[in-house]
């Protein structure tokens, strides 16, 4: 029987936990903006804070803080570091 695997996206992680980027799904100009913050494949980022409203969040990448919206946080696949 063939195991079904689920993507795990930076909206499912675990606040302060280390995760690494595996994939980008983004498209266009969307996918080169994320790429120049520094969302590319093997960087570690951690999950800091939601907004209120669940619309946005707040994410670690090495020195730098940046906010996400909840729709491009979802294209972001990642693993945790302890896996």
């Amino acid at each position: 029987m063939k195991k079904m695997s689920f993507m795990k996206t930076i909206t499912s992680c675990q606040r302060a936990t280390p995760y690494k980027i595996v994939k980008n799904h983004a498209k266009g100009s969307l996918k080169e903006r994320l790429m120049s913050l520094g969302l590319i494949k093997g960087v570690e980022l951690q999950l800091l804070e939601y907004a209120p409203a669940k619309s946005t969040l707040e994410v670690k990448i090495g020195k730098m803080r940046i906010a996400l919206r909840k729709e491009e946080a979802e294209l972001i696949e990642v693993a945790c570091e302890k896996d």
